[in-house]
């Protein structure tokens, strides 16, 4: 074995397993698999054009020289982003713990107690500081927030306003930047009417059905709005406030004054800034609004046992059941950097958290005083953290910078100086200096910090926050460390046991990939720093997009979108500005067949088409005569067709090109969608199918982890007449020449967690890439042949294989009285995570196993199934007191003094011999879902609050 390979440790099955493995399947050699699995007019007749694999310490050694590059200068831009202190305790015990980054999405209650808990204390954090009663579990940053606060207030309209039209959104000008471009992408497709302007002087009227304000103002200046949203709330206008959460700590929280939703980022709270991202954002809202909320919400229930359980409340407002009439397309969040956060606040407490922003006022308040007496003037009447300084601002910037210091310069006689967390005395002695050094002056040498205040006394919190116990206990590094290896030991991730997900491939991700995510020349540097001073990101960046480019055989990629589902919106948006410069304003039909994924005609209508859904035939496949006629029907119209390729279905459809053709034969694009790419990859590619644009998940593919539902990372490549469209930013240039406005807030995205997935083709190289894909085929194939017999799989190619995944039908064991969420839940008693349960047919279990999982792994996978298949024999719809019903089966239950089942303690336990030697317990019995959306509880709170609302 080649002890240097990358590849020979991401992919499972080793080459001694390869002959049992194919004759399990039936084939001679992995080659006749494949050419039995892809249509092989769409294979690849060539390697890629990519290079050599890198071995893991040739790779780091590279990273670290890469890294050395980026200048480390102090950044206090500001604008959104702002340098903080990562714990030590969760920065070792969350972000860089497998037990955190490789779980995934909390669908399965009863095995992810553990992240559901930890995004209740996030909840929790977020509704005491805004003064909301309602908070969800995260969105992607705080100008994709901004965006779905916009759209929520646009739904929400009162029916005279949908009547007359109402679609006037006033922005305040102080909003960020970057925020606003992102409303400008967001307003245009649904025709709501930007009108920025002054706060002070808005007028209105009528014609307007909501606002946004930013608390404080992009540069630091802290408004009194209560007049105006008193105002707003009479004339039936709702308002949103985009708030910096570290000075409401300090500042009246907007829930005091009667907003109706209030946005931002919880980077302060301990993320770094990674170059953009990927940083939590938060939307807290009113309750009554609760079932418009986008992403996901955790609240509070109980299991049949009737103890206190948590599971994700009101899931029937997600896009995978609402599809076309869905406000949002939301399908992950950043739930790893919501844990992070709402770990800084447990960790700190509302005393520690009074601490650090008191700290950072009093530095602020320090360094005007400062300024002022070498004369410099500061405009900023009242601020929390942020001075304007009026001066020459082309030497302040040269002298600032041979002081490797980056200040926000607004203009040539005007700076912005932000503070931070991690501003010290001396960082504040720094910034003297370069002022004095421009006004030739003698500096000024501080030795403490002021005791005051410039905070108007009205403007001031006087509420209390963060009462709940969790945020009292943990204060100590060990309390602490304890605390969150409790919550990590009620989560099943990778660490435990194959994840075989369909769609959402839940393959290694690799520590190699990982290490240069924690080191500080990648973390530590704001995405507005000037770019000749990340020469280490832009070749990261820059190299990245071209790698994609080769593996989807497009011309151009932006790695912009922090999600998939954004992914797909910025596609769209791309062909929309396409047809907009052809002059066919009037395409905006978008042909999606009826199996796609929930985001599709979600991410369709936001980007302002008109959802046609196309059938499906008896085998799954796109029906070709429906797809034709319906293209030509709407021929002069037709936007898009949205494929997915494979199928959802995990079929290889050999029509392919033939439905790519007909699309292009009425005037439309196609845009694939890349969620099962990890068939893809070295042995075809979207161009080579016909496709015009697609979006890659690079936390499915490319090894960028789940993180217990986030961060994603969803960029976008495309062919070459759409290069020009690129989405760009407003701040740093980035795009194409004709760049549609920002898709998400940083230019490029969740920038840090991109470096995973570049770590991850620089190490598997053109021959890595494509084995990977051969043996994510081989191990979907095998899962499959093991199974026949025992379960029926719904569809396969022509030659009766397998793509990546497969769909198994549990709907045939009605008879017997068990439904697949029995069998799911059966799951966790063997020690996995249930397949993807009733996507895209209910009642199945959709099964992949990626190439990372070892045959002993997919043996135990198996027998688990076939254990499971026995114990549905011996069911029946009379009898509901049975393993599978009970199931999952707790500690608690195995160690009671009483045992009345008709199956022994065993059985419920350890079914299978290879259990014992690993067994992981479900910390809750099966959750009662419909009990808590009867009592939705979204915060901090003692059970008997639960039972007293019932």
């Amino acid at each position: 074995m080649r002890t240097d390979s990358f590849a020979v440790r991401h992919i499972g099955p080793q080459e001694d397993d390869l002959d049992k493995m194919l004759n399990v399947i039936g084939a001679e050699s992995l080659d006749q698999l494949i050419f039995e699995t892809i249509p092989d007019d769409i294979l690849l007749k060539e390697k890629l054009d990519l290079p050599r694999a890198l071995s893991e310490n040739e790779f780091l050694y590279h990273i670290q020289k890469l890294a050395a590059r980026n200048k480390m200068f102090k950044s206090y831009i500001g604008l959104g982003y702002h340098e903080t202190f990562t714990p030590s305790v969760i920065k070792r015990n969350v972000l860089e713990s497998p037990g955190w980054y490789t779980a995934y999405t909390p669908y399965q209650a009863e095995i992810a107690q553990g992240r559901l808990e930890a995004l209740l204390n996030y909840q929790t954090m977020i509704c005491d500081l805004t003064g909301m009663p309602l908070a969800n579990a995260s969105l992607l940053d705080e100008g994709t927030a901004a965006a779905e606060a916009m759209t929520m207030l646009f739904e929400l309209r009162s029916r005279d306003q949908k009547k007359n039209n109402t679609c006037k959104f006033f922005v305040s000008e102080e909003i960020l930047p970057q925020t606003l471009s992102i409303l400008k992408t967001r307003a245009i497709p649904l025709d709501i009417e930007l009108v920025i302007g002054d706060h002070a002087n808005f007028e209105f009227s009528a014609d307007f059905f909501g606002a946004i304000l930013q608390y404080p103002g992009k540069y630091g200046q802290v408004y009194d709005y209560k007049e105006f949203v008193a105002k707003a709330n009479d004339n039936n206008i709702k308002v949103a406030v985009a708030a910096d959460i570290l000075s409401l700590v300090m500042l009246t929280p907007p829930g005091e004054f009667g907003v109706d939703v209030v946005v931002g980022t919880t980077q302060r709270f301990g993320i770094p800034m990674g170059y953009g991202g990927p940083h939590a954002a938060y939307f807290a809202t009113r309750e009554e609004y609760k079932r418009n909320v986008p992403g996901r919400i955790i609240g509070v229930t109980k299991d049949v046992n009737g103890n206190r359980a948590l599971r994700m409340a009101l899931q029937t407002r997600e896009q995978h059941i609402k599809r076309d009439k869905a406000t949002s397309n939301i399908c992950t969040a950043q739930v790893l950097l919501a844990v992070m956060a709402g770990m800084y606040a447990v960790y700190h407490g509302p005393e520690g958290l009074k601490y650090i922003s008191s700290k950072v006022h009093r530095s602020a308040i320090t360094l005007a005083k400062a300024l002022g007496q070498l004369d410099y003037e500061q405009t900023n009447p009242s601020y929390f953290d942020t001075l304007v300084i009026r001066t020459n601002a082309v030497a302040i910037r040269k002298t600032a910078e041979n002081h490797e210091i980056n200040f926000l310069y607004i203009d040539d006689n005007t700076v912005s100086i932000a503070i931070n967390e991690a501003t010290s005395v001396d960082d504040l002695n720094d910034i003297i200096a370069v002022f004095a050094e421009v006004a030739g002056k003698e500096t000024i040498v501080l030795h403490t910090l002021e005791e005051a205040t410039v905070i108007p006394e009205n403007l001031q919190r006087t509420s209390d926050f963060l009462k709940n116990e969790v945020f009292h206990a943990y204060h100590s590094e060990t309390a602490l460390m304890r605390y969150l290896r409790r919550l990590e030991r009620k989560d099943l991730s990778l660490n435990h046991s194959m994840i075989s997900l369909g769609s959402c491939t839940m393959k290694l991700n690799a520590a190699s990939e990982m290490l240069p995510v924690s080191m500080a020349q990648w973390a530590n540097i704001h995405p507005f720093v000037p770019v000749d001073q990340v020469g280490g990101y832009q070749e990261v960046l820059s190299e990245l997009e071209q790698q994609l480019n080769v593996i989807t055989g497009f011309a151009g990629t932006s790695l912009q979108p922090n999600s998939g589902a954004q992914g797909e919106f910025a596609g769209l948006m791309v062909i929309r500005a396409y047809h907009e410069a052809n002059g066919d304003t009037n395409r905006n039909i978008c042909l999606i067949p009826a199996s796609a994924h929930g985001t599709n005609p979600a991410s369709a209508v936001m980007a302002g088409m008109k959802v046609v859904v196309t059938k499906t035939d008896e085998k799954g496949n796109i029906d070709i005569d429906d797809l034709r006629e319906k293209a030509e029907k709407h021929h002069e119209n037709l936007a898009a067709l949205m494929v997915t390729y494979p199928s959802t279905h995990g079929v290889f459809e050999s029509s392919i090109k033939e439905i790519t053709r007909i699309i292009h034969d009425n005037g439309g694009q196609v845009y694939m969608d890349g969620a099962n790419m990890n068939a893809q990859v070295g042995l075809t590619n979207p161009a080579t199918i016909g496709a015009d644009v697609c979006h890659l998940n690079l936390h499915k593919t490319f090894a960028i982890p789940h993180g217990g539902g986030g961060p994603g990372v969803g960029p976008i490549c495309l062919a070459k007449h759409l290069v020009q469209f690129l989405p760009s930013n407003p701040v740093v240039k980035t795009g194409g020449e004709n760049g549609i406005t920002a898709i998400s807030a940083a230019p490029w995205g969740s920038a840090l967690v991109c470096l995973i997935s570049y770590g991850y083709i620089k190490m598997l190289g053109v021959n890595g890439l494509t084995n990977a894909t051969r043996h994510a085929i081989l191990n979907a194939n095998y899962i499959k042949n093991r199974l026949s017999g025992h379960f029926d799989v719904l569809y396969t190619g022509e030659r009766g294989r397998a793509a990546h995944e497969m769909i198994v039908d549990c709907r045939p064991f009605k008879k017997n009285g068990i439904e697949v969420t029995d069998i799911a839940k059966r799951l966790m008693d063997y020690g996995f995570h249930s397949p993807t349960v009733s996507f895209p047919v209910a009642g199945t279990l959709m099964i992949e196993p990626t190439e990372s999982e070892n045959l002993d792994e997919l043996d135990r996978f198996c027998d688990a199934m076939i254990s499971i298949r026995k114990e549905i024999d011996h069911a029946t719809a009379e009898d509901t007191n049975n393993v599978l019903k009970n199931a999952p089966h707790t500690l608690e239950m195995l160690t009671a003094d009483q045992w009345d089942l008709p199956y022994s303690r065993k059985e419920a336990a350890y079914p299978l011999d290879y259990v014992a030697e690993n067994k992981f317990w479900p910390s809750v019995r099966r959750v009662d879902d419909a009990y808590g959306d009867r009592n939705l509880m979204c915060t901090c709170a003692p059970i008997e609050a639960y039972i007293e609302a019932e």
